[in-house]
């Protein structure tokens, strides 16, 4: 698989170059593109041991020695590195959670190795995470790779003038139309890098459907390792197989997708997949003010890791193809469930999800899709084709809300609008296109700063 620029090497430079470096378990879901990254970053280091603990050979360096250190001299000794030579190399084990001593050993090497620039990969690293009697919590840190989001997706395809003009804030005119119509293919495709790699080479979409197949295969087979009784493989395969018709509601564990599976066994392999990345729960919150905090009481919404993914399950990318607003595909949940994905792959040091809001009654529903915590505010933000005037929930929002300040996310162009809810509460809006998703924090300071 070609490399592509990720821009979470920017992390990994700096950890490179930190004085208090500690080992870095990198996390993300599979076939992200965990080890490809770091096989390119290898390149910036003198010496590289690269293993895969999938491998006999490899995984036998752990299972051998009790001491790190004798570990370090024989992995030196057979990729002949000078051993004074420490300090220039990068140590890179890939599928690390194939054995339990492999992570119980990152502490020495922080401990007593500290020189080594060690890296750790692996899927469904927090199965085995919760096995180890003492994980190096402390001794350790985490960066968190996620699909490509579009600015990603953008220097993959070499549009370095769409990167130019997206990271120019506020967004001009002219570019607007050329940056919605590349949105729209990448909305289509999704960010997985397998996926994007053949869009690229074939230049059509007859090809993906086979990668999205085996991507899901292999999610399947991966999960299951984890189950640890035949019930709980039957209701992780059934949420599998149909998790993405609820992608536009939020949902019950209690018989979920017309079964007969009790709420508890739903949740528990729904977190599952949850830890896996594969299909996550995002929870709504009332809160108004910050902090946020999720309401794990009330009803999830489902996110797929990747929306290609999603709508290939849904059997609707052809249906795309022939849209120019994407916010009224698949019962308007696509493009809110995109713009979530682009904000969770923002988040590469911490694994925090965002939230949509809910009001407290139960009677009258009133959702807004996503809140996002800014200088000590709430901002509230909608995804939403149409006239402000169809903005319900977000009026309610902005009635009780300290700070005047709200986002909508639609096909039209940028712009900041000063206008008020039914009720006469003035408040400020921003009117942000789609493709401009990662780019909503810099939005959002820039609306709150100039405004």
């Amino acid at each position: 698989m070609g490399g592509f620029k990720r821009s979470l090497i920017k992390n990994l430079q700096e950890w490179k170059e930190s004085t208090n470096r500690k080992p870095l378990i990198l996390r993300g879901a599979r076939q992200v593109g965990k080890t490809t990254l770091v096989k390119q970053f290898s390149k910036k280091y003198q010496y590289s041991i690269l293993l895969n603990l999938e491998k006999k050979s490899d995984i036998y360096y752990f299972e051998q020695y009790d001491e790190v250190k004798d570990i370090i001299n024989s992995l030196l000794l057979s990729n002949n590195i000078p051993s004074g030579s420490i300090s220039s190399t990068l140590l890179f084990i890939d599928e690390i959670q194939e054995s339990l001593r492999a992570i119980h050993f990152l502490r020495y090497f922080y401990e007593e190795i500290p020189d080594l620039h060690v890296i750790a990969a692996g899927s469904l690293l927090e199965f085995e995470m919760q096995k180890v009697k003492s994980f190096p919590v402390g001794r350790v840190e985490f960066l968190y790779l996620h699909p490509l989001n579009f600015l990603e997706y953008l220097s993959a395809i070499g549009h370095s003038t769409g990167i130019e003009q997206i990271n120019h804030v506020p967004i001009k005119q002219f570019a607007h139309q050329v940056l919605l119509d590349l949105f729209h293919h990448y909305t289509i495709i999704g960010g997985m890098p397998e996926v994007v790699k053949v869009a690229i080479q074939t230049d059509s979409l007859t090809d993906l459907p086979k990668i999205y197949e085996s991507i899901w295969g292999n999610w399947k087979n991966d999960v299951e390792k984890y189950t640890s009784n035949n019930t709980e493989r039957k209701v992780i395969k059934h949420i599998i197989s149909t998790a993405h018709l609820y992608i536009d509601q939020r949902i019950k564990f209690q018989n979920f997708g017309n079964s007969n599976y009790k709420s508890r066994e739903v949740g528990e392999a729904m977190r599952n997949l949850d830890a896996a990345k594969i299909i996550q729960l995002i929870y709504p919150t009332t809160d108004r003010e910050v902090p946020i905090k999720p309401d794990l009481k009330k009803s999830p919404r489902l996110q797929f890791l990747d929306t290609g993914l999603l709508n290939h399950a849904l059997s609707i990318q052809g249906q795309l193809l022939g849209l120019n607003d994407l916010s009224k595909s698949f019962k308007g949940a696509i493009i809110p469930h995109l713009i979530t994905q682009e904000l969770i792959s923002l988040n590469t040091i911490r694994n925090d999800k965002p939230n949509f809001w809910v009001r407290e009654k139960n009677s009258a529903s009133s959702e807004v899709d996503l809140v996002y915590a800014f200088d000590g505010k709430v901002i509230p933000i909608e995804v939403k084709s149409g006239s402000t005037g169809t903005l319900k929930s977000l009026h309610q929002f902005m009635d009780k809300c300290n700070h005047p300040y709200a986002v909508r996310i639609y096909a039209g162009e940028f712009n900041i609008e000063q206008t008020k809810t039914p009720t006469g509460t003035p408040y400020l809006l921003m009117n942000l296109p789609y493709y401009l998703g990662t780019k909503i924090p810099a939005y959002i300071h820039y609306f709150i700063t100039n405004h």
